[in-house]
């Protein structure tokens, strides 16, 4: 499994956090970086998205995060993972960069996923989507990390 991101990570909190839940998804969940892309917003994108789709391989299995994705809930994103991780095919994970995805790395992905309407800094956006991987995974083995219902 791997996660595409634009952006090149500093140690920090943020990257600690990311690996700590990486490490616990299994298979691992393998980080690979991009720099962002420069000029006008346009050109920008259409940089990045050359990057993100050259390290793309043709069998993958790509969700790419975007605001205009589908929001589900935990539970939800279970059954989105079994049914991806069940495809067979490698799965890609792709973060855009500050002026989001390109439309033919969305047009390129198999699934759409948004973390909600909220704006978040690409770097914890790495983490909270690590995290949710592995609760998905936890709910999917029926482990008790994800509690469902509320106090």
């Amino acid at each position: 499994m791997r996660l595409l991101a634009i952006g090149r990570g500093k140690p920090g909190p943020e990257a600690e956090l990311f690996a700590r839940y990486a490490a616990r998804i299994k298979p691992g969940l393998k980080l690979q970086e991009f720099n962002d892309g420069v000029g006008s917003p346009v050109e920008i994108k259409r940089r990045e998205a050359e990057a993100l789709l050259a390290a793309i391989a043709a069998p993958d299995f790509v969700v790419a995060l975007d605001a205009g994705g589908k929001t589900p809930d935990s539970l939800e994103l279970a059954k989105m993972l079994a049914g991806w991780t069940d495809s067979g095919k490698n799965l890609t994970f792709v973060i855009g960069g500050a002026e989001g995805l390109d439309a033919s790395v969305i047009a390129r992905a198999e699934a759409v996923l948004s973390l909600g309407q909220l704006t978040w800094p690409h770097m914890l956006v790495r983490p909270m989507l690590a995290e949710q991987i592995y609760r998905a995974q936890m709910i999917n083995t029926g482990h008790p990390y994800h509690r469902a219902g509320r106090p």
